[in-house]
This record gives structure tokens, sequence and C-alpha cells, in this order.
């Protein structure tokens, strides 16, 4: 997808970079899925809320699928508690026809859910009380991605809304979103699954012989590894699911294809920061190798300033001069540091809002207020060192991946705890990127 792309002026030179603009995408009824991804603890879940709700409330039909296990969603939302079940949420303006609902991902009763709908019932009951898959199905490596992916092609197959934003699960690394659905199809359909498979499947004396001596070095070692009553348990699980394992890898592989269809918009979000926007970087490469749909970069909690002009230097220097006697206005007549300009009643004092020299001077300020205002000035200083340290951060980025189109979110005074606040949220993520800052 290409839509909903600018052109918009970056840094000092003014050179042009691509910027995001999110309301193209979110209104065109082409688009029916929306990932968002990336490292943890860089916003997915707020980022993810917004575009649902400001999609539902520019007239689409929306689910927004969450994995967060701080269930900051739910509240923001004005919902008691979100499950595996789509609920929709009140406070949305419907003016425009949309409607929003949500959901938080069950890892396990999804899983449960598979077993349901593809064994028949003696054989789920026996699956779902296995000691093995009740710990394969709360938390085995992967297990996580896998069912998230499945729940995307559940809520996709019913094609009851317009627009799904996924918020992916809060992986070590970023890439394991991608990864993980592949790993567990590959380990549910590996040659240790088909090796405990093959003596049911053989049956009969031949069977019996198989396990006997063909099984018995390897089922001896893993039993001294495992255990014998969690091997057993291993051994009845495979022989339970055994008409189930080729459908785990055979919907991985459907579910992958759906991400990199016509119709999938992929968002990577990260923070202005160095380990951040590395992994961000990993992550746009990845999309392109495996010819997923992205559709830019959003950055959040972009710091900005009111007094931009202002720079760190003149800051700090302002904050010097009102510090007190001995930095650059002296008394009776000394020089000192500031040299003979510096008690000249010509001398201008510096203005600490605009950066001008038009000011009273210094000597003239009450004490209190030159120490309250050399804070400030400190403050400000150190705020433009981290604009200036999140805009070359930003840069780099850019710089490798100028192709990749960018919007930026401000960070807020306050916690997003209601719809009010995902309004704001969306209204940032819409916005041209330069008038963020």
């Amino acid at each position: 997808m290409t839509t909903g792309t600018a052109e918009t002026p970056d840094g000092p030179a003014g050179a042009p970079r691509r910027a995001l603009e999110v309301d193209p995408l979110i209104d065109d009824p082409a688009t029916r899925i929306v990932v968002c991804c990336g490292s943890g603890g860089v916003g997915k879940t707020t980022t993810a809320a917004a575009l649902a709700l400001r999609a539902a409330e520019r007239g689409r039909r929306v689910v927004v699928l969450t994995i967060d296990p701080a269930r900051r969603l739910a509240q923001s939302m004005g919902i008691d508690e979100l499950d595996n079940v789509p609920r929709r949420v009140p406070g949305v303006d419907g003016a425009a026809g949309g409607e929003l609902h949500a959901m938080m991902l069950d890892m396990k009763r999804t899983f449960d859910e598979i077993v349901e709908a593809h064994a028949d019932p003696e054989r789920a009951r026996a699956i779902l009380a296995n000691p093995f898959y009740q710990s394969l199905s709360a938390g085995f490596a992967g297990t996580q991605e896998y069912m998230a992916m499945e729940k995307l092609g559940q809520l996709r197959a019913r094609d009851e809304w317009d627009l799904i934003v996924v918020d992916t699960p809060p992986s070590r690394s970023a890439l394991d979103f991608l990864d993980a659905p592949k790993r567990l199809g590959s380990f549910l359909d590996g040659r240790l699954i088909r090796a405990l498979t093959a003596p049911a499947k053989v049956g009969g004396r031949a069977g019996m012989k198989f396990l006997n001596v063909g099984m018995s070095m390897m089922t001896g070692t893993l039993g001294k590894l495992l255990g014998g009553q969690l091997l057993r348990d291993v051994q009845t699980f495979v022989a339970a699911m055994d008409t189930m394992f080729g459908g785990f890898r055979t919907r991985a592989d459907a579910t992958y294809r759906l991400l990199q269809a016509p119709g999938t918009a992929f968002l990577v979000v990260a923070a202005p920061e160095r380990d951040a926007l590395r992994e961000a970087a990993y992550f746009v490469e990845r999309l392109a190798a495996d010819d997923m749909p992205l559709e830019g970069l959003v950055l959040n909690r972009v710091h900005g300033s009111g007094a931009g002009r202002l720079s760190a230097e003149r800051a700090l220097a302002a904050a010097e001069n009102l510090a007190g006697p001995g930095i650059v206005d002296q008394g009776g007549g000394q020089t000192g540091v500031g040299g003979p300009a510096a008690t000249s009643p010509e001398a201008p004092a510096l203005d600490c809002t605009t950066g001008s020299t038009d000011s009273p001077r210094t000597t003239d300020i009450p004490p209190a207020v030159a120490q309250l205002t050399a804070g400030l000035l400190r403050l400000h200083a150190e705020r433009m060192r981290v604009l200036d340290r999140e805009r070359r951060t930003r840069n780099r980025f850019t710089a490798l991946h100028p192709d990749v189109p960018v919007t930026e979110v401000p960070a807020l005074a306050t916690d997003v705890h209601d719809l009010s606040a995902l309004r704001t949220i969306g209204t940032h993520l819409a916005s041209p990127p330069h008038r963020n800052r």
C-alpha cells in the first residue's frame, strides 16, 4: 500500500521526507487489517487503540485485538474487562455510522477453541485434560504469537468488520511476531512429533515391536531428561492430537499469506530512542524481505518545546548570568569573568523567552525571581538537548530508510486513560510530523 504519504520538511536544511498520513489509510475500504508492531514498551497498544477509535468515528466498523498484560486498553475504553470475545466499546461517536469493538487475546482459550473445533468431543476432552497440553497452551515459546495469528485468521474469516487492528505481542524481539507462528507450526509437525506418533499409526504387534525396539533408546533418553510421567503425557497428547497437526501448519501458512496480501498494512511503532529505532530498522528490513506491506513508522513520545528558538547554549548562558554575582555582572566596577562590557550600563542582557538581548539588566531582577528563572532555563536547556538527541536519532533512521513514511506523536503530560485521550493520540497520528514538534 502507498496511500497517505506526503513530503514534509525535516531538519534545519529543510530536506524533504515522506510523511505518513493515517486518515487516507484507515478511510480506504481496501484496508482490512492494520498490524501495529515493534519492540516492547513503545506504545503499540495505545497506537492500535487510537487508530481503531479514529477509524470507527470516521465511519468504519472496527475491531481491535490487543495482547496487553497491563490491560490498559480496557481501562482507556471504559470497559470493565476485555476477554477473548469482541465487545462493543461505549461512548464512541457513531454519527458517521462506525462502531468499535475490542478484545484481548486469551491465549489458552484460543488454543482450546481450536481443539474443540477440530476434534470430536471425546478426543477434545482428552486433549484438554492432558497435563502436557495444559502447559503447552499456557506458556510454550511462540504459543502467544501463534494464537494471535489464529485469532486474526478467525476474525478475518467471519467478515463482520470493515477493519481489524492488531496490537502484536510484547515479544523480546520484534521479529518473534513473524517467526513464532512458523516455529510452533514446525514443532507440531516436526520429526519428534512424527516419531512419537509413529507407533500409534503402525498399530498391532508391528506397532508394539516398533515401540519396544525402534524407540526404546529414544524414549529411555527422553524419560531420563523429562521424567517418565511427562513423557507419557507427551505421548498421550501426541496420540490424541494426531489428526490436528497438519492443520496447525496449514493455518499458520494461511495467516502468513494473509499478512502479505493486499488490504493488510503494517505500522512499525517506535520511540525516538536508539535501541527502539534500531529494533524498528530491523523490523522494516525483515518486512521488506518477507514481502510484508509496510505502511510507515509511528514515532511515539516525541518531545517538543514552545521556546525552540532558545538554544540550550543560550539558555545555559542566561542561567549563569542570573545565578548570582561573580559570573557576568560584577558589582562595584569589577569586571571579573564578564569583562568590561559586562558591567557597562549599555551592555544588554539576554531575553530568556526569545533569545534576544533587549531585556533589563540582571541586576534589576529580584534574587528569588532570578533563581527561579535560572532553574527554568536549565530545565529548558536539558529539554533542548533531549530534542536534539531525538532529532539526530530519528534522522539516522530516515537516512537509512528514506522511503519509509513517518508520523510523530508528542509525549503527553498525562497517561492515556480514556477515550478523550485516545482521540488526542489519533489526532496527532493523523497530523504531519512537523506540526507535532
